[in-house]
């Protein structure tokens, strides 16, 4: 009987479903959809890969600081990510990116401290946003995962979502002072289970599933849609 009541109560905290706050919701129309959908004609395509509710981890390759605001409003959902701690303490920003599900990792924190942070966020319902490499790629493809989204995936029993950004590092990626607005287009991918064990083959096999998913999206966006052959050879 008490096993029964503790997968119930499981169940309904894994399915809940966070609301973004006002602020996310202001920031996501007003300020995301223009730069998305009209500044940089973004399209989104495979929305219904996305999971309505529950934990999810979604991967993604990195090119820009766009990246974060274009994942959560192209998905239609709340997507946390990790933040330097240091953006925290300034007033305005640290409100503005906790209002946006942002939570703090301080430099020189262990890998463990940063796992128990997002566990944290799956366990109240939350989509988890990781960029595997780490860093943005000047080629805007996913080069060197890490792994711990896998291994985040292994302890959380959530699924990861694998999402390629197309253009994103053309349009505004490192070392750009000014944007370039070229068509950008998220792909999202079919979920991917978590592994089974937290053996580095399994979190290797896992990973390389997300990598090889998000790189022939990223090669199967731009090869369909003329305006992205356009601008990936500019």
């Amino acid at each position: 009987m008490l096993e029964k009541i503790f997968l119930l109560l499981t169940k309904v905290l894994i399915l809940k479903i966070p609301k973004p706050t006002f602020v996310y919701q202001l920031i996501s129309y007003l300020l995301v959809f223009p730069l998305y959908r009209l500044l940089f004609h973004g399209w989104t395509k495979g929305n219904p890969n996305v999971p309505r509710e529950g934990a999810l981890i979604v991967v993604s390759n990195h090119g820009s600081d766009l990246d974060p605001l274009l994942l959560g409003h192209a998905l239609g959902r709340p997507i946390a990510f990790m933040a330097k701690a240091e953006l925290f303490c300034i007033p305005l920003i640290g409100s503005l990116i906790s209002a946006c599900a942002a939570y703090p990792v301080r430099r020189g924190s262990s890998d463990r401290e940063a796992i128990r942070t997002a566990r944290a966020r799956l366990n109240e319902g939350w989509a988890i946003g990781i960029f595997p490499d780490g860093t943005r790629q000047i080629n805007g493809r996913i080069d060197k995962p890490q792994l711990g989204a896998a291994l985040l995936a292994f302890y959380t029993g959530a699924p990861l979502l694998p999402v390629a950004i197309i253009n994103s590092h053309r349009a505004m990626g490192r070392n750009q002072r000014l944007p370039r607005f070229i068509p950008i287009q998220v792909c999202i991918g079919n979920p991917i289970a978590p592994p089974t064990s937290k053996d580095r083959k399994h979190l290797e096999l896992t990973t390389q599933s997300c990598k090889d998913q998000i790189n022939l999206l990223l090669d199967q966006g731009i090869t369909t849609s003329p305006s992205l052959i356009t601008s990936s050879i500019l």
